[in-house]
């Protein structure tokens, strides 16, 4: 693992080497490990192959701390998306000659009290898009805790769905915008990380023509805004015909850093 205190489930596409000479090495020292599921069982029992025959067993009761049940257990699917996915356990005993039983639900509570106790607001944390839905994406930070981007923070040109900005499975820094500590809940924001307004007006220059994105035309079709740069949007006189998300050339009239803001034309 990295020697970040947590980090999101396959970061690194790192499995862990384990075999019969360094298991109860791991276990003593109570490491976060993290293994690729091979497959699942009827009773939704996850397992995970390693060196020398060595199995890894992850019971559905250690499978997860957060998204269970009246009956503490995790829902069946769940269980069976973890198939093919890299999952962090720690080693809990070991059964027999080739068997060891696993807890990703520890690592699970660990990390919910790195959430709940030391994770600060304005921290930058590496994220893994787990799924995305209109208002937002959710963005897992690290030992499976998930974290919340609104749609509103995921770009600071107006988008219509997160998928304008970001898909899943896609590796991305993060900023964390506010925490809940008592539930455990962390609304995260993406647009900070894309650069300030001025390092991405620096890459353009006023008389030169580029490629621009329509966003947004006001409802008194005084302008249209167009986005230069994730996090640049510019704003040229209203035109008939265009629709959003259309690339067009706009004219770069002027630059005022002062006021940041982008006068264009479109040509």
């Amino acid at each position: 693992m990295s020697n970040l205190e947590f980090e999101p489930e396959g970061w690194n596409n790192e499995i862990t080497k384990l075999d019969q000479s360094n298991w109860k090495s791991y276990m003593e020292k109570n490491e976060t490990l993290q293994g690729l599921v091979k497959n699942c069982d009827s009773n939704y029992n996850l397992y995970i192959k390693f060196e020398n025959g060595l199995i890894g067993k992850i019971p559905r009761d250690e499978i997860e701390a957060i998204k269970t049940g009246e009956d503490g257990l995790p829902k069946s699917n769940l269980c069976v998306g973890k198939v093919h996915k890299f999952v962090q356990f720690k080693i809990k005993d070991k059964l027999d000659d080739n068997e060891l039983i696993l807890s990703r639900k520890q690592v699970q509570i660990e990390a919910m009290n790195w959430v709940k106790n030391n994770l600060q607001i304005g921290q930058k944390v590496d994220g893994i898009v787990k799924n995305i839905e209109p208002y937002g994406a959710f963005v897992e930070i690290g030992g499976g805790v998930v974290g919340l981007i609104h749609i509103e923070d995921l770009s600071i040109a107006r988008i219509q769905t997160p998928y304008e900005r970001v898909k899943i499975g896609q590796k991305l820094e993060v900023v964390v915008k506010s925490i809940n500590r008592e539930q455990g809940k962390v609304i995260l924001s993406y647009k900070e990380t894309l650069g300030t307004w001025e390092e991405n007006a620096s890459k353009f220059k006023t008389g030169s023509t580029v490629i621009g994105k329509v966003r947004e035309t006001e409802k008194n079709k005084n302008g249209i805004f167009i986005e230069l740069a994730p996090n640049l949007v510019g704003m040229a006189e209203y035109k008939d015909g265009l629709t959003y998300g259309e690339n067009i050339n706009v004219y770069i009239k002027k630059i005022d850093y002062d006021r940041k803001k982008v006068k264009l034309l479109i040509v």
